[in-house]
């Protein structure tokens, strides 16, 4: 090789590396342990909008839920200086200063799935994708008031989660009955959620409804309704979809589900922090991903779907 094409050729080299641009990073924190499936659906998310966007996101979590471990990740993903930060706020006295830290350190954040409007804006957050937790659990009370009901039982997998039990406090303002001790504290084993439900419910024989916050209540919810004899005829709502819950509702033994649409939440927020970085457009507002009712009537893609994208 000569020594003019060498130098034309190292100049077209250091051309061609100087015009591939870095992807974006963005870091997906949430505070759900490694046993809850229902954030298989958050992972595909992602997954698809990393691919669409062409962006890198990947995913975090403490395998146990543990939330002062989630606080920790959330410190390590920020210290790595990412592009964008998209997180849970399940607990906002735990969570709240990290994610303001990295707010601060000029990392933009958007907070899906668990959180307020108003947790949104203290923490300094560009935005919320979610589900109004309180809005979606008082359109389920006002429909099972509509269908009869005036007692229920509230089986709270995360009652860490303040938020996530604001659903059981909308659905008893729907009901128009004070919630009470109608919200149990089940626990995440699930043995014990259905040693829980068969116990309040054997002390409590006058109770109308049963309403979970998801698989991880549900799925145990459905095999002690079994083991009691009373599939079917007590009436069962419940939050967010699964492949048990699909099935229950088939069946005949879940009478509807809410679909908070965990797909959306998590694709949407790469698809918002990639064009915000690019061209620096956001939306104006927050973007409600559910509540959405979903009945034997309407399975088609659901029960398609159901793990996947729903």
């Amino acid at each position: 090789m000569t020594s003019t094409f060498k130098k034309i050729a190292l100049a077209a080299a250091v051309s061609l590396a100087g015009s591939v641009a870095t992807a974006e990073t963005y870091i997906l924190v949430s505070h759900a342990p490694d046993s809850d499936s229902w954030w298989n659906t958050i992972k595909n998310g992602i997954a698809l909008a990393g691919d669409q966007m062409g962006v890198e996101v990947e995913y975090r979590n403490p395998p146990t839920g543990d939330l002062a471990d989630m606080a920790r990740i959330i410190e390590q993903a920020a210290a790595s200086n990412p592009d964008g930060i998209i997180t849970t706020l399940a607990d906002f006295d735990v969570l709240s200063g990290p994610i303001r830290a990295a707010v601060d350190q000029g990392i933009n954040v958007i907070i899906m799935n668990s959180g307020t409007p108003e947790q949104v804006r203290e923490v300094g957050a560009l935005m919320f994708v979610g589900q109004p937790e309180y809005d979606a659990g008082l359109a389920a009370g006002l429909r099972a008031k509509g269908d009869g009901i005036e007692s229920f039982v509230c089986v709270n997998h995360v009652i860490s989660n303040t938020v996530v039990a604001e659903r059981c406090r909308g659905f008893a303002d729907g009901l128009g009955i004070e919630l009470g001790d109608q919200m149990i504290d089940s626990g995440q084993d699930p043995a014990e959620i259905k040693n829980r439900v068969i116990a309040y419910l054997t002390a409590n024989p006058e109770t109308d409804a049963i309403l979970t916050l998801g698989p991880t209540s549900a799925d145990p919810t459905l095999l002690a309704v079994d083991e009691m004899g009373i599939a079917g005829d007590i009436y069962f709502g419940t939050f967010d979809l699964g492949d048990n819950i699909v099935q229950g509702i088939k069946d005949g033994v879940i009478n509807w589900g809410i679909d908070q649409q965990p797909f959306l939440q998590a694709y949407l927020p790469v698809v918002v922090l990639t064009n915000y970085d690019r061209y620096g457009v956001l939306p104006g507002n927050n973007i409600n991903s559910g509540p959405g009712f979903v009945t034997a009537d309407a399975l088609g893609k659901v029960e398609e779907f159901a793990g996947e994208y729903r």
